[in-house]
């Protein structure tokens, strides 16, 4: 287990794209993160959060490039009005894989506004990112209440400072007539 203080430390872009897991603070919470295209390593993130097997992550993303489905305009100047920001929004996905899926059809996907942290995703590739907790716990708002709840499960502990505003993300779903339909 590592603590450091910066997103832009080699030794996270090490981890993820190595297969291990991190807790970092996103645009919005603190996250478990792990690489979204490695399996082993988003199966190991399920485990460490004791996470309903069926229950969906959401993918951040650097750009609407890192989509794994293609989208029409109409979808995509849709996605332009919440992106980047605090909006995670559920798109219908056929080339999704598995891991991802859950045995669902859709993908819940979050651009940040966050340079660095957008960053960091250009290094990685995309990063599945539930809030910092066990199933049924509050997500942690330090970094020293995730590594209560983690400890050494965890590879990399990054130190944002406290979060003081500890609303999650807002969810959209796109509806089959093309808008978007607000969950949370």
């Amino acid at each position: 287990m590592v603590l450091i203080h910066e997103l832009t430390d080699p030794r996270l872009v090490d981890c993820l794209t190595g297969g291990g897991v991190a807790v970092i603070r996103t645009d919005t919470l603190y996250g478990l993160v792990a690489n979204a295209n490695n399996e082993q390593a988003v199966e190991r993130l399920y485990d460490i959060k004791s996470r309903q097997p069926d229950k969906q992550l959401i993918v951040l993303i650097r750009t609407t490039d890192d989509l794994l489905d293609t989208y029409n305009d109409a979808t995509m100047a849709k996605l332009h009005t919440v992106w980047p920001g605090a909006n995670s929004v559920i798109l219908p996905s056929v080339l999704s894989p598995p891991w991802l899926l859950r045995g669902g059809n859709s993908i819940a996907y979050r651009l940040p506004d966050n340079d660095t942290l957008r960053d960091l995703i250009s290094k990685t590739g995309p990063l599945v990112a539930p809030s910092a907790n066990p199933e049924g716990l509050p997500p942690a708002t330090t970094i020293d209440e995730a590594m209560v709840y983690f400890g050494d499960t965890v590879d990399v502990y990054v130190d944002g400072g406290e979060i003081k505003d500890s609303r999650p993300s807002n969810v959209y779903r796109l509806t089959n007539s093309g808008s978007f339909e607000q969950l949370r």
